[in-house]
Parts: structure tokens; C-alpha cells; sequence
């Protein structure tokens, strides 16, 4: 009796290591199929948000793109001037942790446009961040417009029940202009 339940179990490690082993090379291969497109469809929303937050370019700003402090520079050109350049941001002073944020910034520091580009806010509060809410960074200049919530003694309206949101919205806007700001000057 001893050696059928012995057997038994051996059989039954075994059966299990081979299931493991099959699922895990299974999860493998279909990780090495979908890992090019996914990267794919991943670089193709970065340059659309960066269409959508400069001016008309005519280049490619991901060729000459450059990371620095976990932010990356998009430089937009069209023929041999330069539109603006597009910040990918981020904060994580969020209510529900990091976002990211793309940046639009015409060459005087003004803000083009802002798109959102990953967030996890609250559903109908936080994420109101995408809506109409954003556009009134629009042709603002953070050296002129103070980058904080009116209840923190700034200029931006925040967003109603998530004034959290708000200041961080703030916060990675403000981290894009002075990083951007900073690699300007020669």
C-alpha cells in the first residue's frame, strides 16, 4: 500500500512538473510573438502624442530624441527651424501613483498642448485630467503662470474632488518646463 501511494505521488510531481514546464514555454513563446507588436503600438501612441502636442513638423523628433531624469526630448523641427519640442513627464505624487504626461513646448517655453499618456486616477474624478481640463495650460508660460492650484496660491483651476490630481498635474508639468528650460541654455 505504501509503495502504490508512493508511486502515486511520484506520478502525481511528475505530471505537475511537466504541466509547469509546458505552460511556462507556452507563455515564453507567445511573450516572444507579441513583444514586437506591442512595442510597435506603444511607439506609434508616442509619436501620435507628439503630433498632437507640437506645432506642424516635418522631421522625425524620435531620431533625435534625448532622455535625462527619466524624461524624454522630442525636438520638432520643420525644414531647418525649430517648432518646439515635446517632454515625455511624469509624476508620482498622484492620487492612485505615477502618470505620464507628454508636453508640448513651442521654442519660447509656452505650452502647445498637453496629451495624457498612462494614468490610473479615480474613474469620473481623477481621470478628468483628459478632458477639457488640460487646455487651460494652453499657450501658457510657465515662467509667467504660476504651475500650482488656485487653493495652493497658483493659477490652475483644479479639478473638482481631486485637487490631488490636480497638483500633481502640476507637478509633472512643471518638472517637463524646467528640464526643457534647462537643456536650452547652452
Amino acid at each position: 500500500m505504501a509503495k502504490k501511494l508512493e508511486s502515486t505521488l511520484r506520478n502525481m510531481i511528475l505530471s505537475l512538473l511537466f504541466i509547469g514546464v509546458g505552460m511556462s514555454a507556452a507563455l515564453a513563446y507567445v511573450y516572444i510573438l507579441t513583444k514586437e507588436p506591442i512595442e510597435a503600438t506603444a511607439k506609434k501612441a508616442e509619436i501620435d502624442a507628439i503630433k498632437q502636442v507640437l506645432p506642424s513638423f516635418d522631421n522625425d523628433p524620435t531620431k533625435d530624441s534625448k532622455t535625462e531624469e527619466n524624461l524624454t526630448f522630442y525636438f520638432a523641427k520643420k525644414g531647418s527651424e525649430n517648432v518646439g519640442c515635446a517632454v515625455k513627464t511624469y509624476t508620482s505624487k498622484g492620487f492612485s501613483g505615477t502618470f505620464w504626461l507628454m508636453v508640448g513646448f513651442k521654442p519660447d517655453g509656452s505650452i502647445h498642448n498637453i496629451m495624457v499618456l498612462e494614468q490610473k486616477e479615480t474613474p469620473g474624478l481623477g481621470d478628468k485630467m483628459k478632458t477639457q481640463w488640460k487646455n487651460q495650460f494652453n499657450e501658457k508660460n510657465p515662467s509667467q503662470f504660476k504651475m500650482k492650484v488656485k487653493k495652493d496660491g497658483g493659477e490652475v483651476d483644479a479639478i473638482t474632488a481631486s485637487t490631488i490630481t490636480s497638483r500633481a498635474f502640476c507637478d509633472a508639468v512643471q518638472r517637463a518646463y524646467d528640464a526643457y528650460m534647462k537643456i536650452q541654455k547652452p
